[in-house]
């Protein structure tokens, strides 16, 4: 089967889309998505419950990510990274400069620094790599990061 595009689309559930969908604006739209701003039910007003971005693949295809309000008994509950599941999602950048941009993007919005840019070197880093690191207001974490080019 052929795959078009890495990845077709994430969707987050956040406990407080008011302190979430700033962050994430500040993020994604750092490292290149676009905020859709559609007209269906709680994307729209002065206090939208979700909020999705996007990032056109030069073939056609998409990625989008989506915020929504969390439901349930476990609707407040911090993310844990350490427990089965997703640890942390990195995002490429094309430069040194774009990562310190999207650190400064982040830092404005009010967005929670774990590592501030840096040089990462040693076992799983290849030479160059350049990372900042950040957790959403649920305490899931991010990386932004620029590598020169290496075969995986």
């Amino acid at each position: 089967m052929a795959v078009r595009g890495p990845v077709s689309h994430i969707d987050l559930s956040v406990s407080d889309p008011a302190r979430a969908i700033p962050f994430y604006a500040a993020l994604l739209e750092g490292v290149g998505f676009r905020r859709w701003l559609g007209d269906e039910p709680g994307f729209g007003g002065d206090a939208p419950e979700r909020a999705s971005w996007f990032i056109r693949y030069p073939d056609g295809a998409f990625f989008g990510i989506e915020v929504r309000p969390s439901s349930g008994e476990n609707r407040a509950r911090r993310n844990d990274r350490y427990s089965p599941g997703l640890h942390h999602l990195a995002f490429h950048a094309d430069s040194r400069e774009a990562v310190d941009r999207v650190h400064e993007r982040v830092r404005a919005a009010g967005g929670v620094v774990l590592d501030p840019p840096r040089e990462y070197a040693g076992p799983g880093y290849g030479g160059g790599y350049y990372a900042v690191f950040f957790a959403d207001p649920d305490g899931v974490k991010y990386e932004v990061v620029h590598h020169p080019p290496t075969n995986p």
